[in-house]
């Protein structure tokens, strides 16, 4: 019984993060002064630090468990871990500098936004079809 409800509760965070990537998308086209100042965001605090840490603890462990019951497992898989090291990683630093890679990096990517939108509403619409379709053959 437990496991069956870690398999819904990861199911659910995988299908947020599917709806949180069209969203995104769907906003960086669209409104994208909107998605700047959201991206500008990241790592301001020590408390959103910790906040956006977190969040992606949830949504890799959430991919970890969930990747075997969905299309392309090891892709997940290996998403998820992915999330899972490198937020260990940042958990690691100091969050000033978590601050300061993002003041670096994020008005670089900026100028790309209509591809990063874009590319976020295929990856959220890819997420959402392999969490619900189920793994190959199933």
């Amino acid at each position: 019984m437990l496991q069956s409800q870690l398999l819904h509760a990861a199911l659910g965070l995988v299908l947020l993060l599917a709806v949180y990537f069209l969203a995104f998308g769907a906003i960086a086209l669209a409104a994208p002064a909107q998605a700047q100042g959201f991206l500008q965001g990241f790592a301001q605090s020590a408390r959103a630090h910790r906040l956006e840490l977190a969040i992606r603890i949830l949504v890799g462990a959430a991919l970890l468990i969930r990747a075997p019951l969905m299309l392309w497992p090891s892709a997940f898989s290996l998403f998820g871990a992915l999330l899972l090291l490198t937020s260990s990683c940042l958990l690691l630093l100091p969050w000033r500098w978590h601050q300061r890679f993002a003041r670096h990096t994020v008005p670089r990517a900026l100028p790309y936004l209509p591809w990063i939108g874009m590319c976020s509403l295929v990856l959220g619409a890819i997420l959402l079809y392999a969490a619900l379709r189920g793994p190959a053959g199933g």
